[in-house]
């Protein structure tokens, strides 16, 4: 496979409905992968699914909820019948639980949990066989958050923290199989999770614009570093720089971010 052409390719991205997983579907079909769609809103999939067949390319959209036992494999059967086994896999479906610790309790960090970790290791477990056999590659959404300890995000940055040492320790499990994993950490991306008010309705994001990343360009790396299988990559300077220094002088970050009520990406 090379950066320009993925014909032959059959691609799988959870949360693929909007935000980084949308574009990271779209870049695929774009470069000749068939791609399967999963994601809870199947209205958002099909339309999806359409506009990548219109142009050309291979779809399929499955209804799937990562936070619920069963959901993932069925889906994956379903993509598998269509489309051949798969040869990339995205995990990136993911949310935002904010609050302090004593105020979002055990159920909110379970929920929490439930679809940022245990989402990515039920989507591992329901595409290994397949990434064994085709020695693929899966891309695993972490963020720069998992770095970091934010005032009131606790939950979320907790969760990207043990995505991180889940992607870490699969790339070790499974070089020798030929299977590539890749760590993604975005900073700030355009993507609905900072925009979700209450009742659900979207909200203007509160970051800055300058700040966020387009979509588009993110997939465009993402995918970049599937086919060069680089075992992470982390997208904007500002997301570089805070996991840079996370790693260099965490305290002095912690202390930096403990005056604020930052919101974080996926």
């Amino acid at each position: 496979m090379t950066r320009s052409s993925l014909l032959g390719a059959v691609a799988l991205v959870t949360g693929a409905s909007s935000g980084i997983g949308e574009a990271v579907a779209r870049e695929l079909a774009r470069r000749g992968a068939a791609v399967g769609l999963l994601a809870r809103r199947l209205d958002r999939l099909e339309a999806l699914a359409d506009g990548i067949r219109s142009a050309g390319g291979r779809a399929v959209a499955a209804a799937c909820d990562v936070a619920r036992d069963g959901e993932i494999g069925r889906a994956v059967r379903c993509v598998r019948g269509e489309l051949g086994p798969l040869s990339m896999v995205v995990a990136n479906a993911g949310f935002g639980v904010s609050g302090k610790v004593d105020e979002v309790g055990v159920e909110g960090f379970r929920h929490q949990y439930e679809t940022n970790v245990f989402g990515v290791v039920r989507t591992v477990a329901a595409t290994l066989e397949d990434l064994r056999s085709t020695r693929g590659v899966i891309a695993i959404l972490g963020s720069v958050a998992g770095y970091l300890g934010v005032r009131g995000q606790a939950p979320y940055c907790s969760s990207k923290a043990a995505v991180r040492v889940i992607a870490q320790s699969l790339w070790a499990e499974l070089r020798r199989d030929g299977v590539g994993v890749v760590l993604v950490s975005p900073g700030y991306v355009a993507s609905e999770i900072r925009r979700h008010g209450d009742g659900g309705s979207l909200e203007p994001d509160p970051v800055p614009t300058w700040l966020i990343m387009p979509a588009h360009k993110a997939a465009r790396r993402i995918v970049d570093a599937m086919v060069c299988r680089r075992q992470e990559v982390v997208l904007t300077a500002h997301g570089r720089l805070g996991a840079w220094l996370a790693r260099l002088v965490p305290g002095l970050l912690v202390r930096l971010l403990a005056p604020t009520r930052s919101r974080v990406e996926s």
